[in-house]
């Protein structure tokens, strides 16, 4: 949490449009992501989290997937959560957002009754899930063309 921004699961009308318009920034246009395989069924179970700019400008988000629908992502263990689609813009990068959506994901996670956060990391990223208490675990394979490796934290 910070005085310039906060973060919340996305509850609220409009919440939901603010994450995707995030993701479809980082995700669709910056990296090129196709968008049919950047939105999917999951979106509308998962547990989203979003940072806003006290303005309400949204600044990230992520995702929580629990459940079934997080047991093809963790190797089936139902008490593992899914961590995706963190996204945080180009002009809110280097202020601790995308650590503070980590945090309040797990936070989420916590009050489902989950007992670790699986995660699957682009390559170039896994310092930043490193810092934050997660292990790298199996080998390197591709995700919507770009090499990833799956983390997990216990919490």
């Amino acid at each position: 949490m910070s005085d310039t921004y906060s973060v919340r699961e996305a509850v609220a009308a409009g919440d939901r449009e603010s994450c995707f318009a995030v993701r479809r920034e980082v995700f669709v246009e910056e990296q090129g992501v196709p968008q049919e395989l950047e939105y999917d069924t999951y979106d509308a179970t998962a547990v989203h989290v979003l940072a806003v700019r006290a303005d309400g400008v949204p600044l990230g988000t992520g995702r929580l997937l629990h459940g079934a629908d997080a047991a093809g992502k963790t190797g089936g263990d139902a008490s593992v959560g899914s961590l995706g689609r963190l996204a945080v813009n180009q002009a809110a990068r280097g202020l601790g957002v995308g650590a503070a959506l980590v945090r309040g994901i797990e936070d989420a996670a916590r009050e489902r009754g989950l007992s670790a956060v699986d995660l699957h990391a682009q390559t170039h990223a896994l310092g930043f899930y490193e810092r934050l208490g997660y292990v790298a675990y199996g080998p390197e394979f591709p995700d919507a063309g770009m090499p990833h490796r799956a983390m997990r934290r216990t919490l």
